[in-house]
């Protein structure tokens, strides 16, 4: 993948996750272990579509030149006729899922077996509710491509369904243990598909769903505004820009815990033997040495507190040593407030003159004969001086 690459919402996230992470999947194409859940959830998500698609009635999708192809909704005045029951009968959803089931990722024949018996039980529960209460879908599994305001992306989308309004709503099937109602609110996944959405259809999208199949809970949310959708495509331009500039450092966190990579990640990966004793000694060198810069740096800052105070009550600033003369020498700089600064000038017509308030402006107008008296006081009255006094050395 390289950055003109459209982006879905996985491998945006996985950039933003770890950049490194990131590279060794789609520049590098290294593969990753096999996990029971992902296995699981291709499974579940495969056999859904089976059941589903028989109920799809296409909705109109945009076409190059703006215009609308026609569909099966064109032709029944009066909107879509009631759905009906799909002809999948519970025990052909099972068989079907006994056909899609796979094996790989699994840690032993017990998970696998607790799993297998976990999909059974969500898709005939599913499917009872389906059945009752089918929906409208005008797409599964629909694979869409858009450019968002210069960045390209794509994304499979689980289900598309037409809403009593006539609008559409974005359905994306959940087997994770928990979700809840601010998983969808706050989804980026979903936000990417709203735009994906919009981009390639007629109607409005009126509502995103994620159905967390385990409970049969359709967590529902609005539509993104467009100030959330701005804010995605910032963090999204982010990622493009980092990809494009090959910024592929690793951001370590919990997610390491679950990365494939360790062994060739520099957070992660061993020093060969032949080195490690030397490098163990630089370590422990390095460490020493800091901790001795701290207490060094913590004795230096006392004795010049010592030699600030007899320079306060001898009245010098020279202190002769017997191989060097420590000078004491002074730091003044000056802060105006901002607000205060632009009133004065702004009242004086002088607001060009000094356009960010910035301290050097302001000093730079003190110091200006032609600058009216009264507005160079008012100004001076309201700076603040801070004085910093420090120690030179100088042999003797």
């Amino acid at each position: 993948m390289s950055s003109s690459s459209p982006l879905s919402y996985s491998s945006y996230h996985t950039y933003a996750e770890c950049p490194l992470r990131w590279k060794f999947l789609y520049v590098d194409k290294l593969p990753e272990t096999p996990r029971g859940y992902f296995t699981f959830g291709r499974v579940v998500h495969s056999v859904l579509e089976e059941l589903v698609r028989p109920l799809l009635v296409p909705g109109a999708r945009r076409l190059a030149a703006g215009e609308m192809q026609r569909t099966l909704d064109d032709w029944h005045d009066g909107g879509l006729p009631p759905p009906t029951v799909p002809p999948m009968s519970r025990e052909e959803l099972l068989a079907a899922y006994d056909r899609a089931w796979l094996s790989d990722g699994y840690s032993s024949p017990e998970e696998e077996a607790r799993y297998r018996a976990l999909g059974r039980d969500l898709l005939v529960r599913y499917y009872t509710r389906f059945v009752k209460y089918p929906p409208r879908p005008v797409a599964v599994e629909e694979h869409l491509e858009a450019r968002w305001d210069g960045i390209p992306i794509h994304g499979y989308i689980d289900r598309i369904d037409r809403t009593e309004s006539g609008g559409l709503e974005i359905v994306d099937y959940k087997t994770s243990r928990e979700l809840s109602g601010e998983d969808a609110r706050a989804s980026d996944q979903l936000s990417i598909y709203q735009v994906l959405v919009e981009a390639n259809y007629s109607e409005p999208v009126e509502g995103l769903t994620l159905y967390h199949l385990r409970s049969l809970t359709p967590h529902r949310a609005p539509p993104r505004p467009k100030e959330t959708l701005a804010q995605l495509h910032e963090r999204m331009g982010s990622a493009v820009d980092g990809i494009r500039a090959e910024a592929f450092e690793p951001t370590p966190g919990r997610q390491c815990s679950r990365c494939d990579f360790q062994a060739r990640c520099p957070e992660f990966r061993a020093v060969p033997g032949e080195d490690e004793a030397r490098l163990r000694g630089l370590v422990d060198r390095f460490d020493e040495l800091r901790r001795q810069e701290a207490q060094l740096g913590d004795e230096l800052r006392r004795t010049a507190d010592d030699l600030h105070r007899a320079a306060e009550q001898f009245g010098v600033h020279r202190i002769s040593g017997s191989g060097a003369v420590a000078i004491r020498r002074r730091e003044e700089t000056w802060r105006y407030p901002t607000a205060t600064v632009d009133e004065i000038l702004e009242s004086a017509g002088m607001k060009a003159l000094a356009p960010h308030a910035s301290t050097e402006e302001v000093r730079r107008l003190l110091r200006d004969p032609a600058i009216d008296a009264n507005v160079r006081r008012r100004l001076a009255e309201v700076g603040t001086r801070r004085v910093k006094w420090y120690w030179d050395l100088e042999s003797s």
